[in-house]
C-alpha cells in the first residue's frame, strides 16, 4: 500500500497524519496514524466516512482526541466530495 499524508489543522495546531488506502473486496478503507494510534475509516451507506476502529487498548483511550479524529474524517470526506 502506498503511504500518503493527510494534513489537518485542529485547535491551532497542524497535524500531518500518515495514511494508507486499502482495497477490501469491492470496498475501501483508510488506515490513518493519528498521534501514534491507527484509526480505520470506512464509508457508510450514505458514502460519509466514519472512524470504525481505533488500534489502542482501553487504558490509552483518554490520550485520544475524538474531535481530532472527527477532523481527519472530515478531511477524508473532502477528498471524496472533491473527486
Amino acid at each position: 500500500m502506498e503511504v500518503f499524508t493527510i494534513d489537518v489543522v485542529w485547535n491551532g495546531k497542524e497535524y500531518c497524519c500518515e495514511a494508507r488506502l486499502a482495497a477490501v473486496g469491492y470496498a475501501h478503507k483508510f488506515l490513518v496514524l493519528i498521534n501514534g494510534f491507527e484509526v480505520t475509516y470506512e464509508p457508510d451507506e450514505e458514502r460519509n466516512y466514519r472512524a470504525i476502529s481505533i488500534g489502542v487498548d482501553h487504558g490509552s483511550m483518554k490520550e485520544i482526541d475524538i474531535e481530532l479524529i472527527k477532523a481527519v474524517g472530515a478531511e477524508i470526506q473532502s477528498f471524496h466530495t472533491g473527486l
